[in-house]
């Protein structure tokens, strides 16, 4: 089974090869103004979205390990506690330093 590192790379390269399909080309201004334009079903990370200011929003996910005696099998190894809107969970674009974003 993959790490949530390499599940995250492989929903970025994912999403990534699918912006540059819909844009028609590999130039990165036609790329990242389709990631910024569109929402996806994320396949890992669930309904995800980028921002203005370039991250990537999705839910965050609270997990516990089970108990050996609560797991069903192979990799059945965590439950699931919260889950953390993306909204909720990053911080908000006007508290961040993006340089790209002008404050009023």
């Amino acid at each position: 089974m993959p790490t949530s590192v390499q599940a995250g790379f492989y929903s970025a390269a994912l999403q990534y090869l699918n912006s540059v399909k819909a844009a028609g080309t590999d130039q990165s201004e036609a790329v990242m103004a389709n990631l910024k334009s569109t929402k996806w079903d994320d396949p890992v990370f669930g309904p995800s979205y980028v921002r203005a200011d370039g991250r990537k929003m999705h839910s965050m996910y609270l997990f516990e390990v089970k108990k050996p005696s609560e797991s069903k099998g192979a990799y059945d190894y965590y439950k699931l506690i919260a889950t953390i809107p993306g909204e909720e969970a990053f911080r908000p674009m006007d508290q961040g330093e993006c340089p790209m974003i002008k404050k009023n």
